[in-house]
């Protein structure tokens, strides 16, 4: 670690929970790259990620976004193209991009949604997208009939949440840039809905850490109590 790293890091005291005020003060102050670093944050949970049940897996919309738009994909029969090109997506595909997609497993967006009518189409990419976590999904919210409120909620910063397999899961709430109030309350907006989106079957602390940082800053504890 270099001087300037070390020095960063000395400012943040390892074994202490910070406030959700204290932690954000502390990661603007705490960013040593000389761009605008994203701000995270990591939580550990307290799920068997082995049981199907427990897997989290769900969506909130940050207040103030994540500071970087998302290219956004449209799966739709013609009827509905300009009503997703309407909506503000980048791109409006159908059945042909979804050959070519399937042909040469290239693409260049980072958000893929469609309506239901095109999920049985768009099972020949599922094995492209899939492992990439971009397969439409319902309980992502990027199957719906209503294209307008499902791609203008991506615009605004709605983001995807999900568990990995050693039980945590992380997620960019914004940048260093944004003020300390849009961060906190893109902060409390996430960890709402990690909490709403609890396994009803997952028994005893169910958020056992929260740790916020900026991208390559250091770990900072977070009180669960946001």
């Amino acid at each position: 670690m270099s001087k300037r790293m070390s020095a960063l890091a000395g400012k943040v005291d390892k074994n202490k929970v910070y406030t959700i005020d204290e932690a954000v003060k502390l990661v603007k102050e705490t960013s040593g790259v000389k761009f605008d670093a994203s701000v995270e944050v990591h939580a550990n949970v307290g799920i068997d990620p082995k049981k199907g049940e427990q897997q989290i897996r769900s969506t909130v919309v940050l207040p103030h976004g994540t500071g970087k738009s998302k290219v956004i994909a449209a799966f739709v029969s013609a009827d509905k193209e300009k009503e997703a090109k309407d909506a503000g997506a980048d791109f409006v595909y159908g059945e042909e991009e979804i050959k070519k997609i399937k042909d040469t497993g290239k693409f260049d967006f980072e958000i893929a949604v469609t309506t239901p009518d095109m999920m049985p189409k768009m099972a020949s990419v599922a094995k492209v997208l899939g492992p990439k976590g971009l397969m439409p999904n319902a309980k992502t919210e990027t199957v719906s009939t209503n294209l307008k409120k499902m791609i203008e909620e991506l615009k605004k910063g709605k983001i995807t949440f999900k568990n990995d397999d050693t039980s945590n899961i992380h997620v960019s709430v914004g940048k260093v840039s944004f003020s300390e109030a849009q961060l906190k309350e893109n902060i409390v907006a996430f960890v709402d809905a990690l909490k709403k989106a609890k396994p009803s079957s997952a028994k005893g602390t169910y958020i056992k850490n929260l740790v916020v940082c900026s991208a390559m800053g250091p770990a900072i504890h977070l009180s669960q109590t946001v």
